[in-house]
């Protein structure tokens, strides 16, 4: 299947964009949400999958097992923004993915998981406006640049990522695809202070500590599942589990080249010491200082 050319970064609303995700925007503003709905919010490459699998596995892993084997999590969570018309592998005639908010609404499930990389302010309205339950995942800015730089060079729906050097300083400037991650990460912060039903997960506490992770997630959520039910769960989210796990993997994209780079690549923290330089680490920390100088929110780079 021939692929269509890198696509470009413009500025939507003061924020880096590619068409893929605005071209969809009516409906994606007016999206109806419902009181029971979960939204999975997190910056590109900062543990979106993981969080969805983990939020699948408890809400439907006991009730729809078969879901685990049939579906993959891109249409059991759908992309809210995405715009992707997906043609699945050969020999189906019949392409099963549409635009997130079609997938979106035409879900059975109860309550309906959705995943967005909107910042805050790009949020419909009717996800607050129905208080809905939400689900913010930060990772640290240095591994999430790593990530972010192997998922740009395998995704072909992604401008072209250029060499590290330059995409690090992309990433400082925030002309990245949905934007800076300074912003993203202290404007979801600051709305928790106010949004109660917003709970924020840092992915260096996942990976230190998967299980208390998971008892303050249905703790937030009310649920109350069993010992070996979230020992079944905790099982099942493990990175090298769900690296093997086609349903989990997106292997089954043709638009990501899993040749150059898996979708799933470490889920390490700390990976970033593999890339950046000296020079480049102490320009990244000083830049990083004045960002972040004016918010609450603090990450670590090692666990």
């Amino acid at each position: 299947m021939e692929l269509p050319p890198r696509p470009k970064l413009f500025d939507f609303h003061g924020v880096s964009m590619i068409h893929h995700f605005t071209d969809n925007w009516e409906n994606i503003r007016n999206f109806q949400a419902r009181p029971d709905d979960i939204l999975i919010a997190t910056y590109p490459k900062a543990g979106t999958t993981w969080v969805s699998y983990i939020l699948d596995l408890l809400y439907f892993g006991q009730t729809a097992p078969e879901r685990q084997t049939s579906l993959p999590i891109y249409e059991r969570v759908p992309f809210l923004e995405s715009d992707f018309h997906i043609i699945p592998p050969e020999p189906d005639p019949h392409p099963s993915v549409h635009t997130g908010t079609e997938l979106a609404d035409k879900l059975s499930t109860s309550p309906r998981l959705i995943k967005t990389h909107l910042p805050v302010q790009l949020v419909p309205k009717s996800f607050w406006e129905q208080n809905c339950r939400i689900v913010y995942v930060a990772r640290n800015a240095k591994d999430n640049a790593v990530s972010y730089f192997h998922f740009d060079r395998m995704n072909q729906a992604h401008p072209e990522p250029g060499d590290w050097n330059n995409f690090l300083q992309r990433f400082m400037d925030g002309k990245m695809v949905f934007g800076s991650w300074y912003d993203h990460v202290t404007g979801w912060w600051e709305r928790k202070q106010t949004h109660s039903k917003l709970h924020y997960v840092f992915y260096e506490d996942m990976v230190e500590d998967t299980r208390r992770e998971l008892d303050r997630l249905c703790s937030f959520l009310g649920l109350s599942p069993s010992a070996e039910e979230k020992e079944r769960v905790r099982g099942g989210v493990q990175f090298d589990t769900m690296k093997k796990n086609s349903m989990a993997n997106y292997s089954t994209l043709p638009i990501m080249d899993i040749k150059i780079s898996p979708f799933m690549r470490k889920g390490k923290v700390g990976d970033w010491k593999n890339h950046f330089t000296v020079a480049q680490s102490e320009q990244f920390d000083g830049d990083y200082k004045k960002k972040m100088k004016n918010t609450t929110v603090q990450f670590r780079t090692v666990v």
